[in-house]
């Protein structure tokens, strides 16, 4: 079931809430076995790869026989999938299905589609359209180049925030006592020209206020040149849109043309948008 030699189960580890009996905002105790198995299916989801039980059960520090029947009754239900021998574990299918009910029932999404379209035909160029998650940035819908050399590009992808174009357009909607809380105290480095040093982000982000626009210049892939908008249709901004550009097509000239185009379905987003979009609350 699983590719043969990616039997690590490794993958960038990120800090999540703790299983605990605090109340929830609403003022209702959590279910315990609830929130360990949204903590389990949030954990494997940012796996790059199948893991073991072993892996798993280190990562939320619990014992491997409590962790190892949660799992079979996950596998049974669809929710995680194994692989023959029955020691790795991914995400199953019935994961995929719940994702897809997000973006099908997603109003903010349907509103945005067309106009990707339009910008696609348009530019020719990679899009994405994302939303805030905690210190990340998750796509809800791309694009894709119509160019042989372009990005690498999917709906579910996480990324942080303080490396994108998407997530310094949204941290720029945002106060610095705001951006300050929200991130981790030590920012990754995903590449050489990440602005992982505090100080600068926060220059960076002043730049984007001023400006409306921002730029990743290979912060979050090497090679790669990014302009992102905060779509502003929410206060602060959740929704961000962007184009890439490979370095090697980036010109200043495309980079106008561009930001001129983002700008523009921008302000047709945000006349169009409204409470009316937004029956759950803020995404």
């Amino acid at each position: 079931m699983f590719p043969q030699g990616r039997r690590r189960g490794a993958g960038p580890r990120r800090e999540r809430a703790p299983v605990s009996d605090a109340p929830t905002p609403q003022g209702v105790r959590e279910v315990k076995s609830a929130a360990r198995t949204v903590e389990l299916l949030e954990i494997m989801s940012g796996l790059e790869e199948p893991a073991t039980l072993r892996t798993l059960a280190d990562r939320m520090g619990v014992p491997r026989s409590s962790l190892y029947a949660l799992l079979q009754t996950l596998v049974a239900r669809g929710w995680v999938r194994t692989d023959p021998t029955g020691s790795l574990y991914a995400v199953g299918i019935r994961a995929l299905l719940a994702g897809t009910s997000y973006l099908d029932a997603d109003p903010r999404t349907a509103l945005v589609r067309p106009h990707l379209d339009a910008l696609s035909e348009q530019l020719g160029e990679t899009l994405h359209f994302a939303r805030l998650d905690g210190a990340d940035v998750i796509y809800l819908a791309t694009r894709e180049s119509r160019h042989y050399l372009r990005p690498f590009s999917r709906v579910g992808r996480r990324l942080p925030a303080h490396s994108t174009s998407l997530g310094k357009a949204l941290l720029a909607e945002r106060t610095d006592a705001e951006v300050d809380a929200l991130l981790p105290a030590d920012l990754p480095a995903v590449t050489a020209a990440t602005l992982a040093d505090r100080p600068a982000l926060l220059r960076d982000l002043a730049e984007v206020r001023a400006r409306g626009y921002s730029t990743d210049r290979g912060e979050n892939v090497v090679g790669l040149r990014c302009v992102g908008v905060a779509l502003r249709y929410d206060r602060p901004a959740v929704d961000a849109l962007s184009c890439s550009i490979p370095s090697a097509r980036y010109t200043p000239e495309l980079a106008d043309t561009v930001i001129g185009a983002l700008m523009e379905v921008r302000g047709v987003l945000e006349r169009t948008a409204g409470s009316a979009f937004a029956p759950f609350g803020r995404p």
